[in-house]
């Protein structure tokens, strides 16, 4: 089942912010949650959407997926603590 699908654990609104602060927050944030929790990421910067955070979520083993919002300007983001 897709990410986008099932129930976040959690919501992080980090619209209006730039890097470094999306994903900062998304690690103080996912530190917090349990493993197999899903973090939802409401994201409005380019940098963190397409590269930053889907690299950390690599890095980390984590499951990822992105969603973007076209008609609204952001994209919703799904990381899964492992």
């Amino acid at each position: 089942m897709a990410l986008k699908d099932q129930t976040p654990t959690e919501t992080l609104d980090v619209l209006g912010r730039v890097c470094p602060y999306p994903l900062v927050m998304t690690k103080k944030a996912l530190e917090k949650l349990p493993s197999g929790a899903i973090l939802k990421i409401l994201c409005d910067a380019p940098a963190s959407a397409e590269d930053s955070l889907p690299r950390f979520a690599e890095k980390q083993g984590y499951a990822f997926e992105s969603v973007k919002i076209e008609d609204k300007g952001y994209w919703e983001i799904y990381i899964q603590k492992k």
